[in-house]
């Protein structure tokens, strides 16, 4: 391969068609927009590239990217970050263990270096959250270091570049490092990345305007490049209660490890919840489904509605009477025994899973 001309064309495109906007690769430039002054390049790639984990570029830009650094401008800010107020400010972006690991590594790096990155990929690659590729794109976007890495996007265009079905890490490495344009690692890098995400997509390649079509091996069937795995995904059924008592919701703060700080909603039997009155004003009245995606597992979810009157009523939370029903005492108990009643209000300030979320917005709408 003529690396001078393969450079040459993947810049060119790049100075034409890259996404040079983009707030996180705009730090030193004249386009650095005023919400970034003061915020330190290396940490604003690091937030970028976390968020970026499994959530698409327009969702991060909209929605989260802004608020959070205004919010938490600094590695110390979030070091001494609230676990609940981060993860009410990381609440839509999902994988909360991202926004967990963000702390972890803010600490360390307080500790070890005066509240900054390391520029190192190597010190990098120790901090918690941080792999590979990231270390390589904080030390490459943060830094302007001349590193090569892969992700994602630039995996793809290198499978088909070199029709290579079923590469390694490691061969993908290799590439990445004899191709590397030292001269000006942060647009070439970013310009691969732009490529996969634009032209050499995962749905299909556009190769008649692909900047790389002289050099592409795998350009005649790049479907075949490579080959993925079929994920095969569990279905569940879940049942949701959102119990009201005078004006107030039962929340729950989870301890598993998926939703680990999040408040949801108590789970309920659905066959038990079609029967039950006991202490309330109205039987359990389904208000509503929908469908809730998260890693492996497609969820069917079923939501239920109950308002409770001063018969469930205690100081510490839920007693029922001995004339109810035994099947029905157990169900109210277990149900309601680890959650708490909050505020519509109180609700909107406490960070919420996804789920909950969607459950709750089946009783209260746009109030949520």
């Amino acid at each position: 391969m003529n690396l001078k001309a393969f450079h040459q064309a993947i810049l060119k495109w790049y100075d034409a068609h890259g996404r040079k906007n983009l707030p996180w690769r705009t730090f030193d430039t004249p386009l650095c927009d005023e919400r970034l002054q003061g915020i330190n390049a290396a940490y604003g790639v690091y937030i970028s590239e976390i968020m970026l984990q499994q959530t698409q570029v327009n969702r991060v830009l909209e929605h989260f990217y802004f608020p959070f650094l205004k919010k938490f401008p600094n590695l110390t800010s979030l070091s001494n970050a609230d676990e609940s107020e981060l993860l009410k400010a990381w609440q839509g972006l999902g994988y909360y263990s991202r926004a967990r690991n963000l702390k972890l590594c803010a600490s360390e790096c307080v500790a070890k270096f005066d509240g900054v990155l390391p520029s190192e990929v190597s010190e990098l690659r120790k901090l918690k959250g941080i792999g590979t590729y990231t270390a390589g794109a904080i030390a490459c976007f943060g830094y302007k270091k001349a590193v090569s890495f892969i992700d994602g996007n630039i995996k793809r265009v290198f499978s088909r570049l070199f029709a290579l079905s079923s590469p390694t890490q490691r061969e993908l490495e290799a590439k990445a490092s004899k191709l590397l344009y030292k001269q000006n690692a942060f647009d070439y890098n970013q310009a691969l990345i732009d490529l996969g995400a634009l032209v050499c997509t995962p749905k299909g390649a556009k190769c008649g305007i692909c900047p790389l079509y002289e050099f592409c091996a795998g350009k005649f069937a790049p479907q075949k490049y490579p080959q993925n795995k079929k994920v095969e995904y569990e279905k569940l059924n879940l049942s949701l209660l959102v119990a009201c008592f005078k004006g107030k919701i039962a929340i729950q703060k989870s301890t598993q490890k998926l939703y680990k700080g999040l408040y949801n909603l108590p789970q309920i039997d659905d066959e038990l919840a079609k029967k039950c009155k006991i202490g309330a004003k109205k039987a359990c009245k389904f208000i509503g489904e929908f469908k809730h995606a998260y890693t492996k597992y497609r969820l069917n979810v079923r939501v239920y509605e109950c308002v409770f009157d001063e018969t469930a009523q205690n100081a510490c939370g839920w007693t029922l009477t001995r004339e109810q029903n035994g099947t029905n005492l157990a169900f109210f108990k277990e149900c309601l025994k680890a959650c708490e009643f909050v505020s519509l209000h109180a609700l909107r300030g406490l960070p919420l899973s996804n789920l909950a979320v969607k459950a709750l917005k089946k009783a209260f709408k746009d109030e949520i």
